[in-house]
């Protein structure tokens, strides 16, 4: 489990991490993007249909113990993390739509977690001890707004810092990560090695299945490439950081352990498959920009 000292780096690191995600926004790209939303809504769909039921059909598929299949499910609920705006760039991606889908999502995800939470949870038949506490997550996302809303208006007051504090919470994505995997990691090794590799599936293939599920639902709404891709990186990238924060809130002693191992998982194993991912989308993206300039030096 994660210290005390820990867990308040923790939450201190996502608050500036949702102040960076406000940043990142002004109110007119909320009118502009909802002028035509239809990505962002596939988006949505992608986020809270397919992610909670895949993570409730795999923690049954797989039949993991009661405390790992609580922490999937959590996982499966998560709006999506600011790392998958970095990816979204890298991959050549359409920026815009990543850091608008992110943003919704999180603000969505004040009424939809806990719900959603609440009943797969209760579909899994999870036992009371493993039942993470709907006001608890209410409560966490509701404070993480705070800053969300303060760093837009950082951004409307003055670009440059806006633009400075995006950067710095985008980043700090990433750094939480490996901060969880070099505290929680050598602490737990050999729980890693005794672990079953069933496990390691449900971590791993959250993601995976979620971002190849993204895409081929956003190409039969008639999606653009593109635009699928990243839909896709938006749909299985989840914000690891804050399932981890959930859990440090609502457990502790083993139920904490046992509840939070597949959070960390998932946010070691999601930067490994995303960066080969975002490598096959970039030269997707590349390849097909030179097509269409090959195309039109022939017309």
């Amino acid at each position: 489990m994660l210290t005390e000292l820990e867990t308040t780096l923790l939450g201190i690191m996502m608050m500036v991490i949702m102040l960076g995600m406000g940043a990142s926004m002004t109110w007119r790209d909320f009118f502009i993007a909802f002028r035509k939303p239809k990505g962002i809504l596939i988006g949505l769909l992608s986020q809270y249909l397919i992610m909670p039921f895949l993570g409730y059909s795999l923690a049954l598929a797989l039949g993991l113990p009661a405390g790992m299949a609580a922490g999937l499910i959590l996982i499966a609920c998560m709006p999506g993390g600011t790392t998958s705006n970095i990816f979204a760039y890298f991959s050549k991606g359409v920026l815009a739509l990543s850091i608008m889908m992110t943003t919704v999502s999180t603000l969505v995800a004040v009424a939809t977690v806990p719900f959603l939470l609440s009943f797969y949870s209760g579909l899994a038949g999870l036992g009371g001890e493993y039942v993470i506490p709907a006001g608890n997550v209410a409560q966490v996302l509701v404070v993480l707004l705070v800053p969300t809303v303060l760093g837009m208006f950082l951004r409307k007051m003055n670009a440059n810092v806006g633009a400075t504090i995006e950067m710095i919470g985008s980043l700090l994505g990433v750094v939480v990560i490996l901060f969880l995997i070099g505290s929680w990691v050598p602490r737990n090794y050999q729980m890693l090695l005794d672990t079953p590799f069933p496990v390691y599936i449900a971590a791993v293939g959250i993601g995976l299945t979620g971002m190849l599920l993204g895409y081929w639902l956003a190409r039969a709404l008639r999606q653009d490439s593109n635009r699928a891709r990243t839909i896709s990186l938006e749909t299985g990238i989840q914000n690891g950081p804050l399932a981890a924060l959930i859990v440090t809130l609502s457990f502790t002693g083993i139920q904490q352990q046992e509840v939070l191992f597949i959070p960390i998982l998932y946010s070691l194993f999601i930067v490994i498959t995303s960066s080969f991912i975002t490598m096959w989308y970039r030269r997707s993206a590349t390849a097909e920009a030179l097509a269409r300039d090959a195309a039109k030096v022939r017309g």
